[in-house]
């Protein structure tokens, strides 16, 4: 009897022979998938390691931002925010109209250099614009007066002394800058004294002369002012605005309210229409009405304000 041939362990190289034929084929299938495995993972590690541009073509060619261009946009978007001083003209339209004032009145305190370029830049003021800012001080100067006491009272005075003095001063500083040479337009001078003329006449006379000063000074600052404009009214066609414009008559009825505290400027008048009439006396001139060249008939003969027989 053989052994060797009968004996399975005695022969190892026929160990595989007697295997069942399923566990064989199971192996040969374990066997094929492992290689399956190791070729596809060795595929896309290839496709990894790779960096030429021909290993991806379904891709377009981008250039790959740097880091540091990166790392810019990102510190550009989560910068926080800090405080800081407005600019000056968002500053500028924040103020209202008294706060500028000041600012520009401190800015020139400090650099007087400063105040002749504001003059010159600064808009021209217009005669309605500074008669909106008299009338602010008039209007002060009314409501300041105590109730239940005349107005004309030395209680009353010392009460609105302040506003008068502010309102006096402001119609001294004003009227300078509507008259000739800095005004050369004799029609915006003559509406001016007009007005301003009439604020005088509601002045009160106080009863203590020392306080009536200031009015009656008013007075003669505001006479000197239409003597000059109607001076140099007369030497533009003859004072042509003098007769057609009616100021003739104006100046006559102010210096009646006056009580004659403007009889410079009615004598300055005299002598402007003068240069119109002819010398044997004072005709009515063309378009002239009756009743105005009777007004300047009376003025050339001193008897304008008297009465009249016949007349109330």
């Amino acid at each position: 009897m053989n052994v060797l041939t009968t004996d399975p362990l005695s022969a190892p190289h026929l160990l595989a022979n007697s295997l069942s034929p399923s566990r064989s084929e199971s192996l040969h299938t374990f066997q094929n998938m492992s290689g399956r495995k190791r070729k596809a993972s060795e595929e896309p590690e290839h496709d990894r390691m790779s960096t030429s541009p021909t290993a991806s073509p379904s891709l377009p060619n981008r250039p790959l931002l740097s880091t540091n261009t990166s790392r810019g946009a990102k510190r550009t978007r989560t910068t926080i925010p800090t405080g800081r001083p407005l600019p000056l003209p968002r500053l500028l339209e924040t103020l209202s109209a008294d706060q500028m004032r000041q600012l520009l009145q401190n800015v020139c305190d400090q650099h007087p250099e400063l105040q002749q370029d504001i003059i010159t830049k600064a808009p021209r003021p217009s005669v309605e614009s500074t008669l909106a800012v008299l009338n602010t001080y008039e209007d002060n100067f009314r409501e300041a007066f105590p109730l239940g006491n005349l107005p004309s009272s030395d209680y009353s005075y010392n009460r609105v002394r302040q506003h008068l003095l502010q309102l006096i001063e402001a119609l001294r500083d004003f009227t300078p800058h509507f008259l000739p040479p800095q005004e050369t337009q004799t029609m915006i001078s003559l509406a001016y004294l007009d007005t301003v003329t009439n604020i005088i006449h509601r002045l009160p006379d106080w009863e203590t002369y020392q306080y009536q000063r200031h009015k009656n000074e008013s007075y003669d600052e505001i006479a000197k002012a239409w003597a000059l404009v109607i001076r140099e009214a007369s030497k533009r066609a003859g004072g042509f605005h003098l007769q057609f414009g009616g100021w003739d008559q104006k100046l006559v009825e102010h210096n009646q309210k006056s009580g004659g505290k403007l009889e410079e400027a009615v004598n300055e008048l005299k002598v402007a229409l003068g240069f119109t009439q002819p010398t044997s006396g004072p005709a009515t001139p063309l378009g002239v009405s009756e009743e105005r060249a009777s007004i300047r008939q009376q003025l050339f003969s001193g008897t304008y304000g008297q009465a009249v027989p016949g007349r109330w």
